[in-house]
């Protein structure tokens, strides 16, 4: 129940549950750091990484049946029904019994105990609800049908037959195995992904996302469409920490939307750059919503290797977005903002001169000091803690409350990412103990007629329709690991694999029909939700293009010679605002359609690297001279003008 409404005090049981869900709420995060920092040894107590996750279980099950509905609405009103009190309850009991019981049953799991089973039964159940209440239908429904093969699997004709599971074994094999629900996803969910939330909590507490929008219009505030470039560059910035494009939408958009929209932007205009912004930030190192830890793990590879292979591609992202919102200014005649609202850069900067502290301890930590990302994350959330209660953001510290409130809405936030964890692992084990894992790979490859170029088309449907209405970290998890083998089996180069189902999972997010970020740009911005996703849609056109381009060539993934890599970036750069001119449809003048196709034709030419496929150096020549040929024509006609 909101506390916002004055009925609810009204409503018998509503003050309990929303204290029991702030305890819960306050235990899980706190559980999460006190792991993370090796806490419990100090006392004696040494456990099983699957017992810290089933306690960690034990609390995020009634926290998901206590906060969320079983019916619309992501926030509970009103009293708790009876079945969603006993589940609450039959899920911590659950999960706490697995906590306490697991090293002795583990070790008699051949025998088949039936309080094992019973265990298991209850727990896979409340988490596949859970996943339906806190994340949508998509993801349930994924588990639901891997669960449904896992049992009938066998009789499945032709290379996706799988090993004949009886229930018993599936049952104990999901709940108890440590590659299952008690694996990597829960895992990562309850060390890493905790440990940034909180810390953009904390950060957005001490007034770290005031301080990116003011020194973003300090910056951008002066120069022609200077609304949608404070947009972009805001919530570049902020959406790399927030690990949801949707939550950034809401957190910058509810100040650059308007913004944009008095500046002369067409509301669906103004969504969709915010949109897409916003979505971009997933995408952006050194952070990347958590997902570059993440894929570091999958990957068995360094942290750093994951952030250097991501960096020439969120450059082209957010240069294209830039190029565009630029030309859409000039096209509209949107001026920059006016002087009395641009903020001065002094007070800002003397105000929050700490902001980029914890961000150079972040990076120092991970790159220089070797530490883990739980740990990384938690020094310097320490360093912004020390810096908002001593100096604060333009006289307002941190207060005691504060730091309190982003403690609890740490645990709030990250309900549906542990359901996501769990259902996850649920979608793991059964790849596991059916071998649908090598068989489904196998059809991928043989469905694409061992034609790559089929296969990454296919990849890329299959990860923008799984990856619709999930967070960003649901939508990696999965897509890690129901794509990426096929196309790593192609022989496509492991971090290129894995960073396409990224672009194209993120891609979900803006792209028709269902296109959340889009959609609650749409919501500030006033304007249709369609017409916002296709702008969107339009405006993020270069993640559709450059996810082919490195697993045609990794240098645009910084692997391959110095020369090779510079070049490459630089005929990307200049093919990225050639194909973006074409696009908007607008240079130094508006375009016809001939000169349109011609500036997209020539800048496709030279965003694909020299040797990302056969012919593709003489297409960069030919892209270069088509380039040349175009500048002479601007730069003749502007002349032309100007004489007239």
């Amino acid at each position: 129940m909101s506390k916002d409404n004055p009925r609810d005090s009204a409503r018998p049981g509503s003050a309990v549950v929303r204290r029991m869900c702030t305890v819960l709420a306050v235990v899980l995060t706190c559980g999460s750091i006190a792991w993370s920092i090796d806490l419990f040894r100090p006392f004696g107590l040494l456990f099983y990484t699957e017992q810290y996750l089933g306690g960690m279980m034990a609390i995020a099950l009634p926290l998901a049946y206590l906060h969320v509905p079983a019916g619309k609405g992501r926030a509970r009103e009103g009293p708790v029904p009876w079945y969603d009190a006993a589940a609450a309850a039959i899920g911590f009991a659950a999960a706490v019994y697995t906590t306490i019981r697991f090293p002795d049953l583990v070790e008699r799991m051949a025998e088949r105990p039936l309080d094992a089973m019973a265990v298991g039964i209850v727990i896979i159940l409340l988490i596949t609800e859970g996943v339906r209440r806190t994340v949508g239908t998509v993801l349930t429904l994924v588990v639901v049908l891997f669960l449904g093969f896992a049992l009938l699997g066998h009789l499945v004709p032709g290379v996706l037959a799988g090993r004949e599971v009886s229930l018993g074994q599936l049952v104990l094999y999901i709940a108890w195995d440590p590659t299952a629900i008690l694996g990597i996803g829960l895992k990562i969910v309850t060390t890493i992904v905790i440990a940034f939330v909180f810390f953009g909590n904390v950060l957005f507490k001490s007034g770290g996302s005031a301080f990116f929008t003011d020194i973003s219009m300090v910056l951008m505030g002066r120069y022609r469409g200077g609304p949608a470039k404070i947009s972009i560059f805001a919530s570049s910035l902020f959406g790399s920490i927030s690990g949801s494009s949707v939550s950034n939408v809401v957190t910058t958009g509810v100040i650059t939307i308007p913004l944009m929209k008095r500046g002369g932007y067409k509301a669906h205009h103004a969504g969709a750059i915010e949109a897409v912004a916003s979505t971009g930030g997933q995408l952006m190192p050194p952070i990347m919503g958590a997902a570059a830890f993440v894929m570091a793990e999958f990957l068995q590879i360094s942290y750093a290797e994951v952030v250097l292979a991501a960096i020439i591609p969120s450059v082209l992202f957010y240069v294209a977005l830039f190029v565009q919102a630029d030309l859409e200014a000039a096209r509209s005649h949107i001026d920059r903002i006016p002087e009395d609202q641009i903020p001065v850069a002094v007070p800002i900067l003397k105000a929050g001169w700490f902001f980029p502290i914890p961000f150079t301890v972040l990076i120092g930590a991970l790159f220089w000091l070797n530490y883990s990302p739980e740990h990384s994350a938690l020094a310097a959330t320490a360093v912004i803690l020390v810096a908002g209660v001593a100096f604060g953001y333009k006289g307002r510290r941190l207060t005691f409350r504060d730091i309190f409130d982003a403690v609890r809405e740490t645990g709030i936030t990250v309900i549906s990412l542990v359901m996501i964890g769990g259902g996850v692992g649920i979608v793991i084990g059964v790849l596991n103990i059916s071998g649908l894992g090598f068989g489904l790979t196998l059809v991928l490859v043989e469905f694409a007629g061992g034609s790559l170029l089929t296969l990454l088309i296919l990849g890329a449907g299959v990860c923008i329709l799984l990856g619709m209405g999930m967070p960003t970290l649901g939508v990696y998890l999965l897509l890690a690991t129901l794509v990426a083998p096929s196309l790593i089996e192609m022989g496509i180069d492991p971090i290129a694999a894995h960073m396409f189902i990224l672009y194209y999972g993120m891609m979900s997010f803006i792209t028709p029909p269902v296109c959340i970020a889009a959609f609650a740009a749409a919501t500030l911005s006033g304007a249709n939700p369609m017409r916002t996703g296709f702008a969107a849609a339009r405006f993020g056109w270069l993640a559709f293009v450059i996810p082919f381009m490195f697993v045609g060539s990794t240098t645009l993934l910084m692997k391959g010679t110095p020369v090779a890599i510079v070049t490459d970036l630089v005929t990307a750069l200049i093919g990225t605002w050639m194909v973006s001119i074409g696009l908007m449809g607008y240079s130094a003048k508006p375009l016809g359609p001939t000169m349109r196709i011609a500036y997209g034709a020539a800048g496709l030419l030279l965003v694909a690297p020299v040797d990302a496929f056969t012919g593709a150096d003489i297409g960069n020549l030919a892209g270069v001279l088509l380039a040349i040929g175009l500048g002479s024509w601007e730069v003749l006609s502007r002349r032309a003008r100007l004489a007239g």
